[in-house]
């Protein structure tokens, strides 16, 4: 299972997916839910909402664009004529 999840997180088109959509998504989610705490007097719990959950998806998806960039990068080295 942990190999699958390590293979799952080299190739490009899932962490497009994930560095371009899904954690973009669930930031922009977390940020409307976390101020929507704020303004309904849930302001502990909005905040942390706001500054740690928003802040985990946010750096989800730096973390899997330089993933990708770096598993292109590896793709396209490898497929490179030795050749040339």
């Amino acid at each position: 299972m942990k190999e699958a999840f390590r293979e799952l997180s080299r190739r490009p088109d899932i962490l497009f997916v994930l560095g371009y959509m899904l954690f973009p998504l669930l930031a922009l989610i977390c940020a409307g839910l976390g101020l929507w705490m704020v303004l309904t007097g849930q302001r502990i719990a909005g905040l942390i909402v706001l500054l740690v959950v928003t802040q985990v998806f946010a750096f989800s998806a730096f973390w899997a664009i330089n993933q990708r960039r770096k598993a292109l990068e590896l793709e396209q080295s490898t497929t490179e004529d030795p050749a040339a």
